[in-house]
This record gives C-alpha cells, sequence and structure tokens, in this order.
C-alpha cells in the first residue's frame, strides 16, 4: 500500500498563506501542511539486465555500405546509351532487347537512360554474377500495369540519378503478372538494389509501394518524391539510407524492412539524410533492429496523434467502492487492450512513427514526429544517446517491451498518453520534458498494454487484470527532466533510484494519482528532486542518503511558488511555480542534510521543517 505522507502542522500556517479558494480535506485530522515520517524500509532492486528478446548485435556501419553504393560518375561515351522515343526505345548494342515499349538488358554494364517510354518497362535479366548500372538521365516512364523497372536477375543493380536529372516512374493503377514474381512496387527488384546520384526522382504507385527490393535496398544519394498506396520503401534483408533526401506520403509504412525468414535481417540503418514522411502506417519500420546515427526527420503516422484512439486511464475515480465499474476498464467491460481485445494491436494498422521488433540505437539526428500510436517504439530495448526531439502522441512518448536507455539529447514530448514507457527505463543525461495525460514514466513490464500499470494489486483498491509483477525499475543518474503528469509522475512497478541528475514532476489533484508510485523501494542518493501532486495516494522516498522533505497541505493553487531554505537563509530550492494545483511538496538535494531544520515557504506561508 502507498504510504500517506503524515505529521502535523498548525492551521494558521494555511489561514496566513494568501492562498485563496484553498479546500479542505476533511479526513485530514490537521488541514495545514504536513511533514511525513521517515520511511526506512528498503527492498532489493530486482530489476535484470538479461538478453532482450530480438536482441541482436547491430552491424558495423561502415560494412552496410560498398564503395561502389556511392560511385555516381559515369563516362558516356564509354557507355551504352538507351534512348527511349515514346512507345518504344532505340539502342545500338546487342545487350539490349527491345520489343515495342519493353526494354530488356541481359549482360553486364553501365546503360544511360534518357527520354519518354509509355506504358513500357525496363527489365534487367542478365546472369547471376552480373553487376548493372542504369543512368536516369530524365527519364519518365510510365507501366499501366506493372513495374516501369523491373529487375529479374542480377547480381546488384544501381540506379544513378544523373546530376541535375528530374526523373519520373509511375504505375497506372494495377499490377499484372507477368511472370511467377508478384511485381507489386514501380521499382521491383528481387535482387541487391543500390540507388545514388545527384537528380531527383518522383514515384507514382496508386496500387502498390514506390520502391520494393526482395534482397537489401540501399540509398546513398539523390532526391526523391513517393507517393504510393502501399509502402514507400521496401527492403526483405535491409534498407540502409546515407546522403538522400527522401519525402514520403504512403498508405502503409514509409520505410519498411522484414523478413520473415531469418530474424537477424529486416534491419533498418540510417547513416544520413533528409526524412519528410506521412504514412497511414508506420514512418520507419524495421522487423529485426534500426540504428539511426543522424539525420533530419519530419514524421506524421496514423493521421498524426489527433487522429488517436481515445484511452483510458486505470480506474480514474473507482477508490472506497471497491469494484470498478463494468465498462470503463472492469472486468467484463469494453476498455481498450483488455484481454478480451488481446487481437487488437494484430487487427488494426500499427501507426508508430519509429519502430523495431529488435534493439533500437539513436545516435543523433534531429526528429519531428506527431504519431497516432508510439512516437519511437521497440519490441526489444532502445539506447538514445543523441538527438533532438519534438514529440506529438497517442500513446507513449519512448516505448521498449525490455529497457529504455537516454544518455543524451533534447528530449520535449508535447502530448503523450504515457512519456516514457519500458519494463526498465534509465535515464544518464539529456534534456527531456514530458506532458502526459497519464503518466509521466512508467516501468511497466511486458509488452505494450496501454492503460495499464498505476495501482497495484496488493493495494487496498483491489488491483485490476492486467497489472503487472513488481519486476520493473526506473533508474535515474543523471540529466534534466521535467515532467507534468495527469497520472502518476513516476510510476515503478519494482524499483525507484534517484542516483543523480535535476528531476522536476508536477502532478495533479486527483485522488488516485501519485507524484511517486513504486511497489518495492524508492531510494534517492543523490541529485535534486522537486516534485508536487495529490495527497491521498502519495508515497515519498523509503530511503535517502540525503535529506528529504515531504509535506502535504491542503490544495494549493498552480502558479504557487515553493522554495526552501536552509537555516542561515542560504537558498536550497530556489522559487519553483507548479503548473498545476497541488496538495503535496517532495523535495530532496545533496545540500539537505538528514536531522537539519529548513524553512519551506509556499505561497506567502513559511514553516521550519526537519529533513528526514
Amino acid at each position: 500500500m502507498k504510504k500517506l505522507i503524515l505529521a502535523s502542522l498548525l492551521i494558521s500556517v494555511l489561514l496566513v498563506s494568501g492562498c485563496a479558494g484553498n479546500t479542505v480535506n476533511p479526513d485530514n485530522a490537521a488541514n495545514g501542511l504536513q511533514q511525513s515520517p521517515d520511511d526506512s524500509s528498503t527492498a532489493a532492486n530486482n530489476s535484470s539486465d538479461g538478453t532482450s528478446p530480438g536482441e541482436e548485435a547491430l552491424a558495423d556501419p561502415p560494412d552496410l555500405f560498398s564503395s561502389r553504393d556511392f560511385e555516381v560518375d559515369y563516362d558516356e561515351s564509354a557507355n551504352t546509351v538507351i534512348q527511349l522515343n515514346g512507345d518504344t526505345a532505340v539502342c545500338n548494342s546487342d545487350t539490349v532487347k527491345i520489343s515495342g515499349s519493353t526494354v530488356t538488358i541481359t549482360d553486364e554494364g553501365t546503360y544511360i537512360l534518357s527520354g519518354i517510354l509509355n506504358d513500357g518497362m525496363i527489365i534487367v535479366d542478365s546472369e547471376k554474377t552480373d553487376k548493372i548500372r542504369l543512368v536516369l538521365d530524365n527519364v519518365s516512364i510510365t507501366s499501366e500495369t506493372s513495374a516501369p523497372i523491373y529487375i529479374l536477375q542480377a547480381d546488384k543493380v544501381f540506379i544513378t540519378l544523373a546530376p541535375g536529372s528530374s526523373n519520373t516512374l509511375s504505375n497506372g493503377g494495377t499490377f499484372t503478372a507477368i511472370d511467377g514474381n508478384n511485381i507489386d512496387a514501380v521499382i521491383f527488384s528481387r535482387e541487391d538494389l543500390t540507388l545514388n546520384g545527384s537528380g531527383s526522382l518522383k514515384i507514382s504507385s496508386p496500387a502498390g509501394h514506390g520502391i520494393v527490393s526482395k534482397d537489401e535496398l540501399t540509398l546513398t544519394g539523390g532526391a526523391y518524391a513517393i507517393d504510393s498506396a502501399s509502402h514507400g520503401l521496401e527492403g526483405k534483408d535491409n534498407v540502409c539510407i546515407a546522403n538522400a533526401e527522401i519525402g514520403i506520403v504512403s498508405g502503409k509504412d514509409g520505410i519498411h524492412a522484414e523478413n520473415s525468414d531469418d530474424a537477424t535481417l529486416g534491419f533498418v540503418y540510417i547513416q544520413s539524410g533528409v526524412f519528410d514522411i506521412s504514412s497511414g502506417g508506420d514512418g520507419v519500420s524495421a522487423s529485426a533492429w534500426m540504428q539511426i546515427d543522424d539525420g533530419t526527420f519530419s514524421i506524421v503516422s496514423g493521421g498524426g496523434s489527433a487522429n488517436a484512439e481515445i484511452k483510458t486511464s486505470d480506474f480514474r475515480g473507482s477508490f472506497m467502492g471497491g469494484a470498478p465499474r463494468p465498462g470503463n476498464g472492469s472486468p467484463g467491460g469494453n476498455y481498450p487492450n483488455s484481454a478480451q481485445d488481446g487481437n487488437a494491436e494484430e487487427n488494426s494498422t500499427s501507426s508508430k512513427g519509429i519502430k523495431a521488433s529488435g534493439n533500437l540505437v539513436i545516435n543523433g539526428g534531429s526528429f519531428e514526429i506527431d504519431a497516432a500510436d508510439d512516437a519511437v517504439h521497440t519490441n526489444a530495448s532502445m539506447d538514445i544517446i543523441g538527438g533532438t526531439f519534438e514529440i506529438s502522441t497517442g500513446d507513449d512518448g519512448f516505448h521498449a517491451d525490455d529497457t529504455v536507455s537516454i544518455a543524451n539529447g533534447a528530449i520535449r514530448i508535447t502530448k503523450s498518453y504515457e512519456g516514457i514507457e519500458g519494463l526498465h527505463v534509465k535515464i544518464s543525461g539529456g534534456d527531456i520534458t514530458i506532458y502526459a495525460s497519464d503518466d509521466g514514466i512508467n516501468a511497466a513490464g511486458g509488452t505494450d498494454r496501454s492503460g495499464f500499470g498505476g495501482m497495484r494489486g496488493n493495494d487496498r483498491f483491489g488491483g485490476r487484470p492486467g497489472s503487472t509483477s513488481s519486476n520493473g525499475s526506473v533508474d535515474i543518474s543523471g540529466g534534466r527532466l521535467y515532467i507534468n503528469a495527469r497520472g502518476d509522475g513516476i510510476d515503478a512497478n519494482g524499483t525507484l533510484a534517484i542516483s543523480g541528475g535535476y528531476t522536476v514532476v508536477c502532478g495533479p489533484v486527483r485522488g488516485d494519482t501519485a507524484t511517486l508510485d513504486y511497489d518495492i523501494s524508492g531510494t534517492i542518493t543523490g541529485g535534486t528532486f522537486i516534485g508536487t501532486g495529490a495527497s491521498r495516494m502519495a508515497q515519498t522516498f523509503s530511503n535517502s542518503e540525503q535529506g528529504v522533505i515531504s509535506v502535504r497541505m491542503g490544495t494549493q493553487p498552480a502558479g504557487t511558488a515553493i522554495s526552501l531554505k536552509d537555516s542561515a537563509g542560504n537558498t536550497v530550492i530556489p522559487s519553483y511555480a507548479p503548473e498545476l494545483d497541488f496538495e503535496v511538496v517532495i523535495l530532496s538535494n545533496p545540500d539537505i542534510v538528514k536531522g537539519e531544520t529548513y524553512t519551506l515557504t509556499i505561497g506567502s506561508a513559511s514553516r521550519a521543517f526537519v529533513a528526514n
């Protein structure tokens, strides 16, 4: 059970506080500021650092690109030229077969294409050992019923966008089989495919994907505008990108890598680039791991956060009566992500900003993400090592089924259901701002089941279906963290440990929420903590190596200033005005010493307290 913050202070303190409209809980024995007793109970942290499902080692990024992936120079006089002339084409090489508007390339080499081809195709069908380059130099190809470029067989194909060129490829709205392959993209390749160069390419695919490789897909240059009914870019083994400028409007995922045969493949690696993605599904998705080193990203997935499914919080408002109400998160009721709705996510379109099934690493970059579902998601663990993030999401800002680790970066989550969620949440650095309609940080454990987490099965309010075991952890050792949450500020279904950093939690005045919520232990051994919120379910730290001031009072309006000074009048906690009404104040930093006396000022009311 949560430990109610108790201790007494004279009613007169509130009477002289000058805070109009304060309310008094008639259940409180004393209606003024109250200090909590020291709770020295401790419990072992049972978090695990074991291997996560899908935890594959990330490849060394330089090995993902060959030197030829970046080669863009060519000599037109020394290579084969194909001139497209409306309904046919002209070429003087016997390695190029022309039949009406179908051009078939049958041997290794560099082929330079220019002109217009109406309802035609460029087909690459050569020896399995051949490497072939197609140079697009102001090309426009339309195929009414298939792929304008179809790579049937080769070792690897390179498509180079000639300097200054503007190229267009489009499908007419249907894909009709011409062989045993399911051709469903404007550029469709059964082999490794690289696109590079400094020209531009516009792709229109009203009935399928934009660019598909059934092997490896690599982009190392060029400017792309892709409008597709399905995925914008798709690679079976991987999608690797550097230097490219990519704009995608897609009915499904913007960038998609998936290999159902080999769990180590289906990964995405982005070294750099500019990405503007509006996707009906996920912005960037990998069935294996994903690593982003740099780049500028603007992602709107699933119509954005304004299009998110409305979520309900964890039995908010159901207290002393015992049983929750059917239909509002109770057994037998209709609540999101319940056991009876366990297949809901499988039957719906995923609309996350960035998603990986394996480990996810972001080393840097600039990200603007507006997602109907999670903004950044992994079914394994994620490491945020750097980057700038502006996030608005209908669900979690950052979600990992295992561990979310944030070491650096500037993160601003302006809208979320829960800001950061994982079985383990580790924050060692960064500048993080979270606005959440439920919990700011939630160490929930297990898979993404939004709406579950908060109250515990062993409290007097009875728990609820889907509540997790107490094996989660929140560990804050550095960084600056501001949380404005309408649910719990920090909810650790397990253990909470703060050893450094500067953490501010602003919670609501709502009976079933808490500034801190943990199952086993909540310790502070370093750093600064400033917390405000509701009093009824409040917890303070269970153990500390530095002093803690924990007080309860009648409701104080948002904007009421809080400050703390030592006995010599030195400022220990500078003036801070919470954005939400509050009934609880919890303060701790290395300058607060256990057993010493401090003066806490709330509004115009001041009172001396001994730190626990």
